[in-house]
């Protein structure tokens, strides 16, 4: 049965030529591409990502986390940090110009409908899948999305004050995305560099105070997801674990093919049979928080 899923999902990966619709750049070397690439704006899911060349001369690809889609318009958003050769390259490219692109690839983000009380937490360039999956929650009213997003470079966006009420939240701490907030979700900030209306710590202390005001009853309708660096992730699976929680948290690995032939993106996941190693790009990235092996 795994298997054939698997087979499936394959089967929805795509080679294509995107061409660049637009690129803004903002603080902290961060950047929002826009390629128009319609067959993975068709197929993407929350928490799928794609491949792409970042210049012609440099034969590995990148992995970027797919931010927003629109399926009808067939463009696809994706925010990434220029860290190093590939994708400060990447910084470069311009409306017009051809990106060649692979995907989507990746297991998504599967939200349980015993469970409408959705908390989101993104840190850094792990905001992306959040944002996608709040943009797909919002679309069924059965969803009640709360986002709490964590960077400590500049946030990629404008910060305002919510006119939103978030039980448990600090008085001070008020900043949000314009874009969720225009989208009727609660959403709060948090940093440790001072931003002004972001709470001075993690987004797991933030997801603490929210937790702590509901009833135990309301918590049986909560579930968790997650993207973000390895210690943020860690601290969201244990958070979810002291309160009884289910967690879906989506891994960053560094990856050489992205489909699953290299196994270069494995990492240690226990399951029912045992400790096995399981690729990042094909077998997740998302995995069942409680699952990973959290030291490895």
């Amino acid at each position: 049965m795994q298997a054939a899923a698997m087979r499936a999902h394959r089967d929805t990966i795509f080679v294509e030529d995107a061409a660049v619709i637009h690129q803004e750049p903002y603080p902290g070397e961060q950047y929002i591409l826009r390629l128009e690439a319609p067959l993975c704006a068709a197929h993407a899911q929350p928490g799928s990502f794609a491949h792409l060349q970042c210049e012609t001369g440099l034969p590995m690809r990148r992995p970027l986390s797919i931010m927003r889609v629109d399926a009808e318009a067939g463009w696809v958003d994706f925010l990434y940090k220029a860290v190093g050769r590939g994708t400060r390259a990447l910084a470069t490219r311009t409306a017009g110009e051809i990106i060649s692109s692979l995907g989507p690839i990746g297991m998504p983000f599967v939200p349980d409908r015993a469970r409408p009380h959705t908390l989101l937490l993104g840190g850094g360039v792990g905001i992306p899948p959040m944002v996608f999956l709040a943009d797909r929650l919002r679309q069924d009213k059965h969803w009640q999305p709360v986002v709490m997003m964590g960077s400590e470079v500049p946030f990629p966006f404008p910060a305002q004050p919510s006119r939103f009420i978030l039980p448990g939240m600090p008085e001070a701490v008020i900043a949000t995305m314009p874009l969720l907030e225009n989208w009727g979700i609660p959403c709060r900030l948090a940093s440790l560099q001072g931003y002004p209306g972001c709470h001075e710590g993690y987004i797991t202390d933030l997801a603490r105070h929210w937790l702590e005001t509901l009833t135990p009853s309301l918590r049986e309708e909560v579930s968790l997801f997650a993207c973000g660096p390895h210690p943020m992730l860690a601290a969201t699976a244990r958070l979810a674990a002291e309160y009884d929680l289910p967690c879906q948290v989506s891994l960053e690995e560094y990856m050489a093919c992205a489909v699953g032939g290299c196994a270069g993106c494995a990492v240690r996941i226990n399951t029912a049979d045992g400790p096995a190693m399981k690729r990042v790009c094909v077998d997740g990235p998302v995995f069942d928080a409680r699952l990973v092996d959290w030291g490895s």
